[in-house]
């Protein structure tokens, strides 16, 4: 191989490396209880949503663990977009909340990443003792 033909195929290995290097998601996170809900709720029921979030492919991945509830949770969701204190629909289900841990992913729309970005979201998961949230927590990086 000449040097010429050797200096090309290294920087064309550099550009492919540069360029399919691996995606980095932004950390995200939310402490769920019962004093976050609208309107707060004496639950003693406790959650953590560990997210991460690639905004080049717009993929929203979550881990979401709990304990502490009234019952079994029956629906568990990312809601928005709202501020601490306010509520909103439901903008990206959560299909198996029912399991601990609930692990899954999605990729959002455009206008969803924008209010995920700007802190307008929120985990919330529902029981039938509560099924408008037993314990909320809002997105924050």
């Amino acid at each position: 191989m000449s040097k010429t033909t050797t200096m090309l195929a290294m920087l064309a290995l550099g550009a492919s490396v540069a360029f399919a290097g691996p995606a980095f998601a932004e950390k995200m996170k939310a402490t769920l209880d019962g004093k976050s809900e609208v309107p707060p709720n004496a639950s003693t029921g406790t959650g953590t949503a560990d997210i991460d979030y690639d905004a080049a492919t717009k993929k929203l991945s979550w881990k979401l663990t709990y304990s502490g509830l009234s019952g079994p949770a029956t629906a568990a969701h990312f809601h928005g977009p709202a501020e601490p204190g306010k509520n909103a629909g439901v903008a990206v289900a959560i299909p198996n909340a029912i399991e601990d841990p609930a692990e899954g992913s999605a990729i959002l729309t455009d206008a969803q990443a924008a209010d995920l970005m700007a802190g307008k979201y929120y985990v919330n998961v529902h029981t039938a003792a509560n099924p408008g949230g037993e314990i909320r927590g809002q997105v924050t990086k």
